[in-house]
């Protein structure tokens, strides 16, 4: 998958006979985005053209929330290599600035999906806005494919146990710890990836050493304690107790991603991991002394144990 920051840097020989497009922040590949996903890069292998996702960094969410952002679901990497995955061959994903925020939607469409993206095929969600304002739609869409002779073909929202399926649904589901509501909607665990780096060591100085991971995001969507289960150390999953915090009872200011992983000892600084949340066990809290703290880590420990067992059942 070729990654386009700029459309001056589109690679305009695999477009010469078209492409099929979708256009959206795509943030956390929920059931909804895959169905999305599927018909793109299905319609795209029918009509041999590229499948091209556009999206913005940073999201217009945040843009316009700049001091307060919406927590992302996932990493850039991590959406990276999902829509990699899942097919796409051009992620096109500029910069959202004022530029892009201004642009009308009848410039947009013929300016970027047609001239720069040169779309023959054009899929979107029912609920689809976009340019100044988010002035287009469903509607403007429609009228402009019959003028500028490229097909739209719209996928209605997908519901789980009688929820739309949409990021912020998730959010909001992971923010009141409702890890299973948050997993029926993204069609699997909430996941954390990242890179293990050197931390304090304090894990280890209280009996539990913990892989550190640098969460790479202005906001979490989770905060507490959880039983999860890790990717990428060994061969299969390795049950943990992960805490999503920033350490209280040590006057920390900055949050992390702490796992302690069951039964497993090895020099692993460095290694790229996949953390999935299983359950929340506990919000974060501050303690009147260390040993509190390990007392609460042992039950936190036998907690996740049993609760990873039962799942794994």
């Amino acid at each position: 998958m070729k990654l386009v920051r700029h459309l001056v840097d589109m690679p305009h020989r695999m477009l010469a006979a078209g492409s099929v497009v979708t256009i959206g922040a795509y943030d956390g590949l929920h059931l909804g985005h895959r169905q999305l996903l599927e018909r793109v890069v299905t319609a795209a292998r029918q009509r041999s053209m590229p499948a091209v996702l556009m999206s913005f960094e940073p999201t217009p969410k945040e843009f316009f929330s700049a001091e307060r952002p919406p927590a992302r679901l996932m990493r850039f990497r991590e959406k990276f290599e999902e829509l990699a995955e899942a097919g796409i061959d051009i992620f096109y994903c500029p910069r959202f600035a004022r530029a892009m925020r201004e642009i009308p939607a009848a410039d947009f469409i013929r300016r970027i999906l047609i001239h720069g993206l040169n779309t023959r095929h054009l899929v979107v969600g029912d609920d689809f806005h976009f340019a100044r304002r988010r002035e287009g739609g469903v509607e403007h869409l429609v009228r402009a494919a019959g003028a500028l002779g490229f097909e739209l073909g719209q996928v209605p929202s997908v519901t789980a146990d009688g929820v739309r399926v949409s990021s912020t649904a998730i959010r909001e589901a992971l923010a009141r710890g409702d890890l299973k509501r948050a997993t029926t909607l993204l069609g699997r665990p909430y996941r954390m990836s990242g890179k293990i780096v050197t931390g304090e060591r304090l894990g280890r100085r209280l009996g539990y050493p913990t892989a550190n991971v640098d969460l790479r995001r202005r906001q979490s969507a989770v905060m507490g304690i959880f039983a999860v289960r890790v990717q990428g150390l060994d061969e299969g999953p390795k049950d943990a107790v992960a805490s999503v915090g920033s350490r209280p009872t040590f006057n920390g200011t900055k949050p992390l991603l702490e796992v302690h992983v069951f039964d497993f000892d090895g020099n692993i600084y460095g290694r790229y991991i996949h953390v999935d949340f299983i359950a929340r066990l506990r919000d974060q809290q501050k303690f009147g002394s260390v040993d509190e703290l390990v007392a609460q880590m042992h039950v936190d420990a036998d907690n996740a144990r049993s609760i990873l067992s039962m799942d794994a059942a």
